[in-house]
């Protein structure tokens, strides 16, 4: 994390801490219909934009609005808190850029007297345990990083791949709880599969995207010529495509590449349309709209009905691949 990131997060949660609380909902909303907020951290990416959608046009079905916000740093999540409340927003849905937000987020929401829920990110407290009283939504992370490792081992052991001749980038996000649990479990799952663990390479992202991906694989491909096969693995499928870029830009054969990603969206789907075979072997698809659209239900129903939603729900994901995509796309509802 930047110094700037840490100074605006720091006066993020500052702010939020000192503010004296307030309640903007009352009469003047009263006969509104009902708002709620849905705030996520890349709103460029496909993955969010799909979740964002299904919140839009469950809202569309059930009489609700949902107000849609990219916040990608912690001063752009309490001011789009801010902006709700003053739209009379009973709640928001979200996925913060930093889950360490979590103390800052619930004063801001606190304030506004505004219900809210996580996706995707759960966030934690200022010691790091996940955030009391905060329903959740999200992915296993460590289970769905085991899908991937298996998915890898599968397909090195259907190429007659030797393990001592392989390398594995390991794309990594350590600030981010989900992106090491994922890892993680990727990891476990290739070592159980006959991986030597001296041959995974960590290579550190400064972002979660294609670009972030190929910056931190490059280097590492480029220390080790003498490796001619490679896995790949990380948080996410844009970070996974980055690094098959990068295997190309060396000129390593996509038949020497097995890259396994996390969450079936438009980028992938791009790569199995492609006329050749890339490195990109498959992603371990969840339903993007599914996520989206049952965390507003949760938050509407909890709205309207006063029954808090679980307080932490997990999904695993289903392999997805060239010869698959379009049959799990319509499985997954994505």
């Amino acid at each position: 994390m930047t110094s700037t990131f840490r100074r605006l997060t720091l006066r993020a949660m500052i702010a939020a801490m000192i503010a004296a609380p307030f309640a903007m909902h009352g009469a003047a909303f009263a006969d509104e219909p009902l708002k709620i907020g849905f705030l996520v951290k890349m709103p460029e990416q496909a993955w969010f934009i799909n979740e964002q959608k299904a919140a839009t046009s469950l809202g569309q079905k059930e009489n609700f609005t949902s107000v849609n916000i990219g916040t990608p740093d912690g001063e752009k999540v309490l001011a789009a808190i801010d902006n709700l409340g003053a739209q009379g927003a009973q709640g928001f849905v979200i996925c913060a850029p930093d889950v360490r937000l979590g103390p800052a987020i619930a004063a801001r929401a606190k304030r506004y007297n505004m219900k809210f829920v996580s996706v995707d990110d759960q966030l934690v407290d200022s010691s790091g345990k996940p955030l009391s009283n905060v329903p959740h939504l999200g992915m296993s992370a460590f289970k769905i990083g085991n899908q991937v490792g298996d998915a890898i081992a599968g397909e090195m052991k259907r190429r007659g791949w030797k393990p001592e001749e392989v390398g594995a980038l390991r794309i990594t996000d350590y600030e981010l709880p989900t992106a090491k649990l994922r890892t993680e479990g990727a990891t476990q799952a290739l070592i159980a599969g006959g991986f030597k663990k001296e041959n995974i390479f960590d290579a550190p992202q400064k972002t979660t995207d294609d670009e972030g991906g190929f910056n931190a694989s490059s280097p590492v491909l480029a220390q080790h010529p003498n490796i001619k096969k490679w896995v790949i693995f990380a948080l996410n499928e844009e970070s996974v495509l980055g690094g098959v870029r990068a295997t190309e830009q060396l000129h390593i054969p996509s038949s020497d590449v097995i890259g396994v990603g996390i969450n079936g969206a438009g980028e992938a789907f791009a790569e199995f349309q492609k006329k050749e075979q890339t490195g990109f072997f498959g992603t371990i698809a969840v339903s993007s709209t599914n996520h989206g659209k049952d965390s507003a239900q949760n938050l509407v129903n909890w709205i309207r009905n006063g029954k808090q939603p679980p307080a932490d729900t997990q999904t695993t994901g289903k392999l997805m691949t060239r010869e698959n995509w379009k049959s799990v796309r319509t499985d997954l509802g994505i």
